[in-house]
């Protein structure tokens, strides 16, 4: 059986999860990281160098970082409905994972460790309104992609894409700032809160 090693309220940990859903593929969850077992043992370090989760272990297969965990699922568990095999189509779920990566997901760092984790390493508030703005930049892009395809980010049908950026739009819109109107990506909200999955890994509360 599949084994994830992270914790449930990571939202890193929330894309593994969210996809097992949608999969249906049966695993099993052990709690690492803050609050629980430290990342700093031996034992986890010989699993992810860099300490961090989620970690999965599929029999003898180890694997770290979400988007290439999510990306190997769907691969190894018969999930092309959510990433697709033709090039381009692939092509387009990998673009927006990778924006997720690399643009979404460090403009609202600062914001939520502010504002969510109160951590008093981020108070400052320029830094903070400067956060908050880029945040809101970035779902602005992002409103425009949802307008665009009128239903999913990468177009038409449900993709990996959607866990990974679902998961970041419930962070916005329970981080507590001024949000200002977005109605497609509002729409696109509600449209993944009918998934099963979303309801218990993503809109479930936690940011």
């Amino acid at each position: 059986m599949l084994r994830i090693l992270g914790k449930a309220s990571s939202i890193n940990v929330r894309k593994v999860l969210w996809t097992c859903a949608e999969l249906d593929i049966a695993f099993e969850r052990e709690d690492w990281g803050s609050g629980f077992r430290t990342t700093q043992t031996p034992e986890f370090l010989a699993l992810n160098p860099c300490a961090m989760v989620p970690v999965i272990e599929d029999d003898d297969f180890t694997l770290w970082e979400s988007n290439s965990i999510i990306r190997y699922l769907a691969t190894r568990y018969a999930g092309a409905r959510l990433y697709p095999a033709e090039a381009r189509a692939r092509a387009r779920v990998d673009q927006w994972l990778d924006w997720q990566a690399s643009e979404l997901n460090r403009s609202w760092s600062y914001a939520f460790l502010s504002l969510v984790r109160k951590s008093p390493d981020h108070q400052d508030s320029s830094a903070l309104a400067n956060g908050c703005q880029d945040w809101a930049k970035n779902m602005q892009i992002l409103d425009r992609q949802l307008q665009n395809t009128g239903a999913y980010v990468s177009g038409e049908q449900f993709s990996l894409a959607d866990i990974a950026i679902g998961l970041s739009v419930n962070r916005w819109f329970e981080t507590p700032l001024t949000h200002p109107e977005l109605p497609a990506v509002s729409a696109y909200y509600e449209r993944l809160s009918q998934r099963p999955g979303y309801r218990l890994y993503g809109r479930n509360g936690t940011p």
